[in-house]
């Protein structure tokens, strides 16, 4: 069996005899998250889901906490210019999501009066929103019966029904069909499992040093019943950072996010020593939306906003 096969291991667990365990293992281990409580609302929980993609929840936690006392309505972001998302957005990396939350925000406050919407077609409708986000956002804030499929879920997916020890690279069509047979019919059970499935993937069965002593389905599991099989697919890689346009980006971005004032190009050409390699950050920057070129040759970030 491949690392792409998606189907049900012959040593499958029926997903009625997954749904208690991990529901149940969730009720007295689930991390106490801010976007988790009632009052993060749907606001909260879309801030977070933008914020948590390719990053650790201990890195998001201050920067969430600072954007939702700066900006506790979609429309309180959307009244300010761009720029200034991308600035709070800090060291969190990939900073295009600062934009596309603020061009969700934008969306929300003239589309639907300022409010998140629950009806996941108008959430999958919004700039910035994906499969997974709107499913996440209609599923763990309206308590709707979605397949929410995150690298979590979906590794959790794999061992314990598939058999493998890891997920393709890419969400595949068979997942996905794979996801929906494992929901529960009931809705406020389905959203339960969905929150449940992705925090035993965050906080037991991880990509390295699962530890299958603490699992509930680990009886269950098709992969550890397997004998634990290796991935078979071409070695997984872990991202390098240092010396790429990355990080010149990230420098670049620093600079201006500490600015008051646009800034000259000779400060921007002081982040790096290499010109070629800085040129064509600041290029992507620009072509991103991320930073914008005024005239004499200084920038600053976007200053787009609702009007």
């Amino acid at each position: 069996m491949t690392a792409t096969t998606a189907s049900a291991s012959p040593t499958a667990p029926s997903p009625a005899a997954l749904h208690d365990p991990v529901i149940g293992w969730f009720g007295e281990h689930a991390r106490d998250l801010p976007w988790r409580r009632p009052e993060a609302g749907a606001w909260g929980v879309m801030v977070s889901e933008f914020m948590l993609q390719q990053t650790p929840v201990s890195r998001v936690l201050p920067v969430y906490e600072h954007w939702l006392a700066r900006w506790p309505r979609p429309a309180d972001l959307a009244a300010e210019p761009s720029g200034e998302a991308v600035r709070a957005w800090g060291r969190l990396g990939y900073p295009r999501r600062a934009l596309r939350l603020h061009g969700a925000a934008v969306a929300i406050t003239e589309r639907h009066g300022g409010d998140v919407p629950a009806d996941h077609a108008h959430l999958l409708a919004l700039p910035g929103i994906g499969e997974y986000t709107a499913a996440a956002v209609a599923s763990f804030a309206y308590g709707q019966r979605h397949a929410v499929l995150d690298t979590n879920v979906r590794r959790v997916f794999a061992r314990a029904v598939t058999g493998v020890q890891y997920p393709p690279n890419a969400t595949t069509a068979a997942e996905r069909k794979l996801a929906r047979s494992l929901l529960p019919e009931d809705e406020q059970t389905a959203a339960r499992w969905a929150a449940a499935s992705m925090e035993l993937g965050a906080l037991v069965c991880t990509a390295k040093n699962e530890d299958c002593s603490r699992c509930p389905i680990s009886a269950q599991c098709a992969w550890r019943l397997a004998g634990k099989p290796a991935h078979e697919g071409p070695p997984r890689r872990g991202q390098t950072y240092a010396g790429t346009d990355r990080q010149v980006r990230g420098k670049l971005l620093a600079v201006l996010r500490e600015a008051v004032e646009p800034v000259p190009q000779a400060v921007l050409d002081a982040v790096w020593d290499e010109p070629v390699q800085r040129a064509r950050a600041l290029d992507g920057l620009v072509a991103d939306g991320l930073v914008e070129p005024l005239a004499n040759g200084v920038y600053r970030l976007p200053h787009t906003s609702v009007t």
